[in-house]
Formats: structure tokens, sequence, C-alpha cells
């Protein structure tokens, strides 16, 4: 009996079906990765800005928009499949079949040697890491039973088991998704993250150029439109890109200023220092002490203070 011979449907849909497969299983492993290091974070790492930054929104739209036309396209190749059963012996059909268990396989004997080397090594086993390696056990484990089950006709043979499969894995992809906005926030609640970030580096921008005001005139600008009228301080910073209102700015002394703003959250992990490098000037090798910019909800100061020894005035 000759082979069935595949057909250009046969091959698109099959690789349609994988490349989706395949990127929204990374995708949503990596998604629940986020999530976890953002429950239990790692000291020596510090987190800055919004969740959403760190791929988590690219992850749930891959999840949202590849995890159904995978089941779509694997749909349409079972229905083909029912109609037809040569169907099942085309070469593209068990190569991705094999190819996925061979994978599968891979990735269960790599997480497993993973845990043994971090476990006999001597390594703290972190909740996080725990939970990282089951992850990918119980993802990896999962693919492998179902294309083995595939691969062996068992879908073909039980069609309402096959049901019950996608829609528990489409039920669990939505969990995870909804879940994820009460782990990290919902999107709303980022932009406005966003909004502060920004908000922080304008401040950041502001504190600079009135210490590089006070090197070259020796004194403090009176207002902010003073610092904006120095044609030698550029960047116009200083309005709060949410509300339109100018940031609050005010000397308390001859070195000595306030800068304010609004907030929408309690800044979540470290707010870095400065973006830009700091002026080259130093005392005896030693940098500037940098301040927090963490801050909480609502109406916020920030004390600074010009600092002659890092802040030399320019000679003419």
């Amino acid at each position: 009996m000759d082979k069935p011979k595949t057909t250009a449907k046969d091959f698109f849909f099959w690789a349609g079906a994988m490349v989706a497969f395949y990127w929204s299983v990374i995708a949503y492993t990596y998604l629940v990765f986020d999530y976890i290091n953002f429950a239990f974070p790692n000291p020596l790492v510090p987190f800055y800005g919004s969740p959403y930054d760190s791929g988590i929104s690219f992850e749930m739209a891959s999840v949202i928009v590849l995890l159904p036309i995978y089941l779509l396209l694997m749909r349409f190749i079972h229905s083909d499949a029912k109609r037809d059963p040569s169907r099942n012996e085309i070469w593209v059909r068990r190569w991705a079949i094999i190819f996925t268990l061979f994978v599968a396989g891979v990735s269960i004997a790599i997480d497993i040697i993973v845990l043994l080397t971090t476990f006999l090594s001597g390594e703290a086993l972190t909740i996080a890491f725990l939970l990282k390696v089951l992850i990918i056990l119980l993802i990896a484990a999962g693919v492998f039973m179902h294309f083995i089950a595939d691969l062996k006709g068992y879908w073909d043979t039980n069609p309402s088991r096959l049901n019950l499969v996608r829609i528990g894995v489409g039920a669990l992809a939505v969990v995870t998704i909804v879940a994820g906005f009460f782990i990290v926030g919902t999107p709303q609640q980022a932009r406005l993250e966003r909004y502060d970030s920004q908000k922080v580096a304008d401040l950041q921008n502001i504190d600079r150029q009135v210490k590089y005001y006070w090197q070259a005139k020796q004194k403090l600008p009176s207002t902010l439109e003073a610092l904006r009228s120095a044609p030698a301080y550029g960047q116009d910073t200083f309005t709060d890109p949410q509300t339109g209102v100018s940031y609050e700015y005010e000397p308390t002394g001859p070195m000595a200023f306030t800068l304010c703003a609004q907030f929408n959250a309690q800044s979540r992990g470290t707010l870095p220092s400065y973006s830009e490098p700091m002026p080259p000037t130093t005392v005896d090798g030693r940098a500037e002490t940098q301040k927090s910019w963490n801050h909480g909800t609502g109406h916020v100061c920030f004390d600074s203070v010009v600092d002659p020894a890092f802040y030399p005035p320019l000679t003419k």
C-alpha cells in the first residue's frame, strides 16, 4: 500500500500548529516564571519599575493569541484524520509529534539534572527555584503524555476526552492570566506606574540641572522658569506628563532645595538612582552618595542638597 502524500494543507496546518504550540508553551513558561520572580524576589537582583516591563505583557499576548490558534488548527487536523484516517500516516505529522516528544523528554531530563546538581552541590534550594523546576517538569510531562497519546491514535478514538483536554488547557491559560492581574497588577495599574517612573526620571533630571546651575552661577534658580530659561540646561522635563502641571520646585537654603510631584502609587522595588552618569568630579576617589527616589502615593517631596565638593564652582 502506498504511503499517503502530504498536501500543502497538511504541511502548513502542522507547521502552523507546531509554531503556535512551541511559542505559546515557551511564553506560558516564562509568564509563570515572571510571576514566581515577582512573588519571591531575589534580593541580589533588585526589581525596578513596572512588572509588565519585564516581558509579561508580551508573554500574556502570546498565550492569548497563539494558544487558541494551536487548539483550532489541531481541531482541523483531527477532523481531517477522522474523515480520512490515512492523514495519520503522513510524514509531517509523525516528524512533528516525534520531535515534540524528543524535546519534551530532553526538557524533563535537563530539569531533573539541574535539580540534582543544585542539591548535590550544596546550594540552597529556594522556593522560587523549586517552583520553576516543578513548572518545567509538569509542562514537559504533560506535553509528552499528550503527544504519546496522539501518536498512538488515542485522541482519534476518544474525541470526548480530547475535548476535555482542550477545555482544561484553555481554562488553565485563562486562570493563569487572570491570576497575574492579582499578582502583578492590572494593565491600568501598569500604565499608572509608567507615569510614576517617568515622573521620577524627570525629577532626577531637574535635580541634576539645578546642581549644574549652581555650579555655573553659585546660586540656586529661584523658580523652574529661571532654570528653563538657562539655555545650557536644555531638555524640558519640568511638566508632569500625566497632568500637564509643572513639577514643584522650592529653594530651602543657599544650597538646598525640594522637588515635589503627585504619584499614583507607592513605588515597588528599589528605584534606580540617576539614569545618566554622575559628573566626573569626585573627592578622594569617592563618588557622591545617591539618594533614594522611592515614593509613596499622592504628593511626595524629595529634599536635595548641592555638595560643592562634588559640584565645585566653575571658573571662568
